[in-house]
């Protein structure tokens, strides 16, 4: 009598094969990259009471929702703003309350746009258990994206002074008045009507000293010193060839809107679409070079020009993804904004991370309280410590990952090119398999 059961395989068409073999590298890759990735959320040397205020952009679709203002009591939130769909730049006055640039849709007053319409500016809130909105300054603008107002400080004079991306300028306002500005077409060609298109994308102001600013101009790869009455009188990555205007040129940014042959556009490798530079002193700044993935501490040389004299591009085994804030601490370390991680990371000047916070929405910056970005603060000079520089970029798949943090914010930070190239295989596979399925 045979006793062995009599198990049939079942037979299974290529197809089936193809789609099993698609999920299993899907699963195996996603598994082990979660598994292996590492923490975020971590404190050994930063006090835990150490208190940190974060600008949120928010998510969703463009970024352009759930926006907020927020206090970190070490690695605890005690109190959040959120009524508006962004904010970006965030600072405390001396009267304890904070200054938020934000963008917000909804509204009535559109000056010459059609109702609803998104307006752009910033607000005075009063933080605490329930925070208020105090007060408001905005105006229209022709879009919710590349269009907001990003920085905003308050002077002595009690003017406010302010980034515009929408005119692409700075400009000072009193009592909801215009008292001064610096109009970026004074100095870089300009299209004919700066509101339909991204065209240089002025992202922070900062005061270096009495009417001397320190502004960032995203796409042209620069940072201009200005004075009022002057205008521009210095140039942080110069323009000195044509080779570089391909980088300022992409997505529709620059153009050569005189016909004169040239753009100004700074070197790539010094700075490639930064954000948020903080002034050191007379000879050395801090910036978030974003699309450089790194922070650079560039020195100026004694021939004029500046050069990296320390660069972070990685912390705790995981490179910088999109950084778009730093600010070196008066305890000599650097708090770094590192946007498409989610994170925040305090480093020290050898790189080695100190304290990081996973944020749950897309951060824009952070200030350490209660001094938040100052005016000078310690130089580093060690040509980047120990920081080992992360894999380069796959560019197809590179622009992938960016669309897909653009559309699902929460993708986890260990989800990168290599991880979305075997996503994209493991894809092909399941369809494959299914059409081949269905032929059968």
């Amino acid at each position: 009598m045979n006793l062995v059961p009599n198990f049939t395989v079942p037979d299974l068409h290529r197809g089936s094969y193809l789609i099993l073999l698609g999920v299993g590298l899907f699963a195996l890759t996603v598994v082990s990259s979660a598994l292996l990735a590492p923490a975020i959320g971590t404190a050994s040397e930063t006090d835990q009471t150490a208190r940190t205020l974060v600008g949120s952009q928010g998510g969703g679709p463009g970024w352009h929702e759930y926006g907020s203002v927020y206090l970190l009591n070490g690695t605890n939130t005690t109190w959040r703003e959120s009524s508006a769909e962004s904010y970006f730049d965030v600072t405390k006055t001396e009267n304890g309350t904070v200054l938020a640039g934000f963008m917000d849709s909804g509204y009535t007053s559109c000056g010459p746009y059609e109702s609803p319409c998104t307006r752009t500016g910033f607000r005075v809130i009063d933080p605490g258990q329930q925070p208020q909105v105090l007060s408001e300054y905005s105006f229209p603008v022709r879009t919710n994206k590349n269009s907001e107002v990003h920085d905003v400080e308050r002077l002595q004079t009690g003017e406010y002074l302010v980034t515009d991306m929408e005119y692409e300028r700075i400009f000072t306002v009193r009592n909801g008045e215009v008292t001064w500005q610096w109009n970026a077409s004074s100095f870089y060609d300009a299209p004919q009507d700066p509101t339909t298109t991204d065209w240089l994308h002025i992202n922070d102001v900062d005061v270096i000293s009495t009417g001397r600013y320190l502004v960032s101009v995203r796409n042209a790869n620069q940072l201009l010193v200005i004075e009022r009455g002057e205008g521009v009188v210095d140039v942080i990555n110069e323009d000195t060839t044509d080779s570089n205007d391909a980088n300022c040129r992409k997505s529709g940014q620059l153009a050569d809107y005189d016909s004169d042959g040239d753009i100004r556009c700074g070197d790539p490798d010094v700075l490639n679409h930064q954000h948020n530079p903080q002034w050191l002193g007379d000879d050395a700044v801090l910036v978030a070079d974003s699309e450089n993935d790194r922070v650079v501490e560039l020195h100026q040389t004694e021939d004029g020009n500046w050069e990296p004299a320390w660069i972070l591009d990685s912390a705790g085994d995981i490179p910088l993804n999109w950084p778009r804030d730093a600010d070196r601490l008066s305890n000599g370390n650097t708090l770094i904004t590192d946007t498409l991680n989610r994170r925040l990371v305090e480093v020290n000047e050898s790189g080695r991370v100190v304290w990081s916070f996973q944020t749950e929405r897309i951060p824009y910056e952070a200030d350490r309280l209660p001094v938040g970005e100052s005016v000078g603060g310690p130089m580093y000079t060690n040509k980047g410590g120990d920081v080992a520089s992360p894999d380069a970029d796959v560019p197809v798949l590179s622009l992938l990952l960016v669309g897909l943090r653009a559309i699902i914010p929460s993708t986890p930070f260990w989800f990168r090119e290599p991880q979305l190239g075997v996503t994209v295989v493991s894809t092909l596979l399941i369809v494959g398999g299914g059409i081949d399925s269905i032929r059968s």
